[in-house]
């Protein structure tokens, strides 16, 4: 107990109870957080109902609703009212996932050794057992989203319980009467976020990690993430009509915005792409261009069905163990935009139009960076050089000159 009669949650000790769930829904909310009997929790599908219609996807929408799922879980194990909590429970969830233990369906095998290392081919961190600071800054935006939601009907707290720090300053100090007001301060409990430098796959490793591909399909798909950079979810979306063949270019809808862009490729991947084409039967205009290689009955026979991340991450799960890597779609959009943005022929604005990010300072900020290998080189000549200045012998005086002067002079030891 501490002064004035306050006494802490014993946080290591709360486990948090399997209480409900997320499922898929058809309708226009496409995920709902249920309780133990199968009903949607009200208040969530109430403001995921509001969030859907702010122009948000599906994607989102099940990312929020997992994030509300595990507060109300928390809630269940403290004992407090969803329309009653407090910056306390805030604080004290932020401090339980900062030491608790992701849940998991079935325990780790083979890669229980490998949780939270770092590979030694790519350098690349394994993902741990323990959640990431992301993922806690992104659990108190859900929140904070969520009560903002509910304070403005008057149904939630008095007060947002994810608070903003504002480091002293008064809420929207030298305000501009003919601006509206918008939010201050960044969440108070957002745990520190480090900054990595995106890495650039060498192309020797690429080559092995094409090489080990077991498909066309593989290839093809691999083969336009690297040459445009562009998001799995938006490669994944491509259509048969999306290809212009003659001038090399594919369409995708920007992840977000949900824009349309056309994207250039590489012509070696439209080479696989129509390899892969040749192995289907002919595809509508507007059917999914990526399908599985094995046919599965789902109720209407053995077909194949449009591919998934899900599908997705396990052509990259084969790979990465056929070569003791840990390469993710994402390293090839790295991988593309360092190379775009070394190339003295192109602009960062270039770079920052085929990636599709909103501002220009998000490129420049990201891949704006001196190549990590190229500076270790670059360092490691310096002492070998150094080394090498340190082991030879100073030249004699010249003549009229007295050695024991000039060291004491310019210092060293006298020649």
């Amino acid at each position: 107990m501490l002064s004035g009669g306050f006494v802490g949650r014993d946080i290591a000790s709360i486990r948090l109870p399997q209480w409900g769930r997320v499922v898929e829904a058809e309708g226009v909310v496409r995920w709902l957080v249920v309780d133990p009997d199968g009903n949607p929790v009200e208040p969530v599908h109430r403001f995921l109902r509001d969030f859907v219609a702010r122009g948000n996807r599906a994607g989102s929408v099940r990312s929020y609703a997992y994030g509300l799922l595990r507060w109300w879980r928390w809630l269940e194990a403290v004992g407090v009212d969803w329309d009653k909590a407090t910056s306390t429970e805030v604080r004290d969830f932020v401090l339980w996932l900062g030491q608790a233990s992701k849940p998991r369906t079935s325990p780790r095998t083979a890669s229980a050794a490998r949780a939270g290392t770092v590979n030694a081919v790519t350098r690349k961190r394994y993902l741990g057992d323990q959640y990431e600071p992301r993922t806690v800054r992104h659990g108190n935006a859900v929140l904070r989203s969520f009560y903002e939601y509910w304070i403005e009907l008057g149904g939630g707290p008095l007060v947002n319980p994810v608070v903003l720090d504002r480091r002293g300053r008064r809420p929207n100090e030298h305000h501009n009467p003919l601006t509206p007001f918008r939010p201050e301060g960044k969440i108070r409990y957002n745990p520190r976020v480090p900054r990595r430098a995106p890495r650039a796959m060498p192309d020797e490793r690429w080559n092995e990690l094409f090489a080990g591909l077991r498909s066309d399909r593989d290839r093809a798909i691999l083969a336009l993430g690297i040459s445009n950079g562009a998001r799995a979810s938006e490669l994944l979306g491509v259509r048969g009509c999306d290809l212009d063949w003659g001038e090399q270019l594919v369409r995708v809808s920007r992840k977000g915005t949900g824009a349309e862009q056309w994207l250039p490729a590489s012509p070696e991947a439209f080479v696989w792409i129509r390899l892969y084409l040749a192995e289907l039967d002919p595809l509508e205009p507007h059917e999914p261009l990526w399908w599985t290689l094995r046919r599965r009955d789902h109720g209407d026979g053995l077909r194949r069905q449009p591919m998934n991340y899900e599908a997705l991450r396990a052509v990259f799960r084969r790979v990465n163990t056929l070569l003791g890597t840990n390469y993710s779609m994402h390293d090839l959009r790295h991988t593309a935009a360092l190379r775009m943005s070394r190339d003295e022929s192109l602009s960062m604005r270039d770079v920052q139009t085929i990636l599709g990010h909103a501002h220009l300072s998000t490129t420049a900020d990201v891949y704006l960076v001196e190549d990590e290998a190229q500076v270790i080189r670059r360092v490691q000549q310096h002492l070998i050089e150094r080394e090498h200045r340190a082991g030879q012998s100073p030249p004699p005086a010249a003549v009229g000159y007295d050695a024991g002067d000039l060291s004491v002079l310019f210092g060293g030891a006298p020649q």
